[in-house]
């Protein structure tokens, strides 16, 4: 079998590259970090980062949800719409944001906040201003930094997304995921289109600065023809930014996904049919393709930053890195600075009981050796700019590309002779199927992965 429109792939690649592999959102990916990285150690990277003159983006978790979707992979706590709840967390929150600012030494520049989950607008209006109240208390956030926000239509009405805008919000990621009734019925995500349509027709009469859609492709009932209705429907409305993110059907990790019907998912065939015909539409559509599965208009910042090879990867996709490094607040969250990945505790229980005792809520990370930034460069490379520049490469480490990753080479042949990368004296490149399988690509350079390809841990990168 080929799969001929709009981009030829033979059936044997796609069942070779059809494995379980990482997203790649970090390098070490999750499952190598351990808890070894303390909140002593912690403690000691903050006053570090203090001292240095590096500027910093900040993520806040909310992982509050009013019901949960059957495809859903997020760190997520179901709860109904009560106050009390939204209050008890953020006396935490704060404790953790008090705690950060006051080991970190000195007041740091914020160039990027973002408000993720769950469902950020699950709280009110009054616990949205209480948080960029406790920013603004501890960190200057600068004048034009991004402010983001992921929005649910169903707990944002027109009002509260006025408050938003009001409160300095900037840019709003709405999850649609898809307009298909069939398709979200049977993920429990009861929304119309009619709500998104009113969302954004508010969003834009507020000027927001950038405004995205996240789609999710390989959900049960989900066709060539179903998708394509969807993303015609994308394009008629023409948000600024679309993130079209591969299904990952992993219940044996997340326990909820058993309620969905494997034998309504479409076959592997069939999910890369929905992504290319999807990736030509939108590029059709007036899109640039953003590494590999972001779209923007030409005149977003997300757009320029792929251009300009400033595009940045990390556990909320493709992103404009504005600053040096991230602090994670709130349950689960991930920060990364000083070389050191830091994740907080993943129950309530945990996260609450560290601050009750004054300690940073730490559960887990991963300190980087040098390998593991020299392969973190390589892998951030492919992923974000489809190419290694082998000279820049050197400048950086000091020391040969190819001497340094010899025991690479037979992989790297291997993914040349089946058409992913070209292989030049001055670099690596990612071909057009090699953009779409880059994740395969990068597999090779996983020290963390050799010998674990059919590792459950992860979704399969088709």
């Amino acid at each position: 079998m080929i799969i001929t429109m709009p981009f030829p792939i033979d059936k044997n690649v796609l069942l070779k590259y059809d494995v379980p592999g990482p997203r790649y959102t970090s390098y070490p990916t999750a499952p190598a970090w351990s808890q070894e990285v303390t909140s002593e150690i912690y403690l000691q990277k903050l006053r570090d980062f203090g001292r240095s003159c590096k500027t910093l983006s900040l993520y806040i978790h909310i992982p509050f949800c009013q019901s949960l979707c059957a495809y859903c992979g997020c760190n997520v706590l179901v709860r109904k719409k009560e106050d009390k709840f939204a209050d008890e967390y953020l006396t935490y929150l704060f404790q953790e944001i008090y705690l950060t600012a006051r080991y970190l030494g000195e007041r740091k520049k914020v160039l990027q906040l973002h408000l993720g989950g769950g469902t950020p607008t699950f709280l009110s209006e009054d616990h949205l201003e209480r948080i960029l109240g406790k920013i603004r208390e501890h960190f200057d956030l600068d004048v034009h930094a991004e402010i983001a926000i992921e929005a649910d239509v169903r707990t944002t009405d027109q009002n509260k997304i006025q408050k938003i805008r009001g409160l300095g919000f900037n840019r709003v990621s709405l999850g649609v995921q898809d307009f298909d009734e069939k398709v979200l019925q049977a993920v429990h995500r009861p929304q119309t289109a009619a709500q998104i349509e009113a969302f954004y027709a508010q969003c834009r009469r507020l000027a927001f600065d950038s405004i995205n859609f996240d789609l999710i492709y390989g959900l049960p009932h989900q066709s060539v023809e179903s998708f394509r209705r969807t993303v015609d429907h994308v394009i008629a409305l023409k948000p600024d930014r679309i993130a079209l993110y591969s299904f990952a059907y992993i219940p044996w990790l997340k326990k909820h996904q058993s309620k969905i019907d494997p034998t309504a998912l479409p076959s592997s065939e069939t999910k890369m049919d929905i992504f290319l015909h999807a990736r030509e539409m939108f590029l059709q559509g007036g899109y640039q393709a953003i590494a590999m599965d972001h779209f923007a208009l030409a005149g977003d910042e997300l757009a320029k930053a792929f251009r300009q090879n400033t595009l940045y990867r990390n556990f909320m996709g493709y992103t404009v890195k504005p600053a040096d490094e991230y602090i994670g607040f709130g349950l689960t969250a991930i920060g990364f600075l000083e070389n050191t990945f830091v994740q907080n505790h993943k129950t309530l229980a945990e996260y609450f009981g560290a601050l009750s005792a004054g300690h940073l809520p730490v559960e887990r990370g991963k300190v980087l050796t040098r390998d593991d930034q020299i392969r973190q460069w390589v892998i951030h490379a492919l992923m974000c700019h489809f190419r290694i520049e082998k000279a820049e490469f050197s400048k950086k480490f000091s020391v040969s590309f190819d001497e340094y990753f010899k025991t690479e080479h037979d992989h790297l042949n291997h993914c040349a002779e089946d058409g992913l990368i070209r292989l030049e004296p001055e670099g690596i490149t990612a071909t057009g199927l090699g953009k779409i399988f880059i994740r395969n690509v990068c597999m090779g350079f996983d020290a963390y992965l050799k010998g674990k390809a059919g590792n459950q841990r992860f979704s399969r990168t088709v």
